[in-house]
């Protein structure tokens, strides 16, 4: 149940980083497809790639105080981004580096926001 309720989390946060920033938007018949689709997408990426990254960039991520981590933060929702619309066709698009980024800063932001109201065990 609790996944459930966390991919519903990333999905809000999609949906808030399609409507704040410019450079990310859906183009596709079902957008709410796309969004959950592209939520399962980001799950994975930050579950498998998002922690390889960290440690092969732990050097910048130590140098900078942790602002590197940002910069992954926007990797991985570009690289999501990608992999729906090269592998599965589904239209959710980042349109370049700085939407990305500032699309990882919104996605983490209302994800940690919407955590906040989720109870512990």
């Amino acid at each position: 149940m609790k996944l459930l309720i966390r991919w519903l989390i990333v999905a809000i946060a999609l949906v808030v980083a399609v409507w704040l920033i410019p450079g990310i938007r859906i183009e596709d018949t079902s957008a709410w497809i796309a969004v959950a689709v592209t939520a399962v997408i980001l799950g994975l990426v930050n579950a498998i790639i998002r922690p390889i990254l960290a440690f092969l960039s732990c050097g910048c991520i130590v140098a900078t105080m942790g602002l590197f981590m940002l910069v992954i933060n926007a990797l991985t929702l570009w690289l999501s981004s990608w992999i729906a619309v090269e592998w599965l066709n589904i239209g959710f698009y980042v349109d370049g580096f700085w939407p990305a980024f500032w699309g990882g800063i919104v996605v983490s932001l209302v994800s940690f926001v919407l955590s906040l109201f989720l109870k512990e065990d």
